[in-house]
């Protein structure tokens, strides 16, 4: 058997090991939760079957690092009024303020970024949430109780983490 052979024996065992996986639903991987489904086809159809409140979190944007510091937390539901850098394709590197959150279709409506019809009307372009970072943030007191409700949460959590165990975090850690 010599090394193009076994190339090709590994090859061949490999793609079997794949199809058996994907028509036999093998789970390579073991489920955490047995009442959560860890089938795509049932995720996809969960995601754009989703209702308008589910698809407002589903539109989360992260924040830039200076507000990811300031407020503690990563991400937020996207808002009218929030100001925002593109991050990724075409558009990446423009600015603007957020004009429409357009839950139906994913995508949110920036000022600045618009392109010309062939009849000469000007449309705002649709750009994904996660390719956008929010610079920043229209408060009121509502998002603030969030941000700090979630930036709570996340500090106790990563305070659980890291550090030193001493007799009460091990104790705060089985109250959890």
């Amino acid at each position: 058997l010599n090394f193009a052979e076994f190339l090709a024996l590994y090859f061949h065992l490999y793609y079997l090991l794949l199809c058996m996986r994907r028509f036999s639903g093998l789970q390579i991987k073991m489920k955490q939760n047995q009442f959560v489904s860890s089938s795509a086809r049932k995720a996809r159809k969960a995601h754009f079957n989703a209702p308008s409140h589910i698809r407002r979190k589903l539109m989360s944007a992260p924040l830039t690092k200076d507000l990811r510091n300031k407020h503690g937390i990563r991400s937020i539901p996207i808002r009218i009024d929030d100001e925002v850098t593109v991050t990724r394709g075409h558009y990446k590197g423009n600015a603007g303020r957020v004009m429409r959150v357009y839950r139906k279709k994913f995508v949110i409506h920036i000022d600045k970024i618009t392109r010309e019809k062939a009849n000469g009307s000007t449309v705002h372009i649709g750009i994904h949430p996660s390719k956008v970072a929010l610079t920043k943030l229209k408060m009121d007191k509502d998002r603030r109780a969030m941000i700090e409700r979630k930036a709570a949460g996340r500090a106790r959590i990563t305070g659980l983490l890291k550090g030193k165990h001493t007799e009460e975090t091990i104790s705060e850690e089985k109250n959890v």
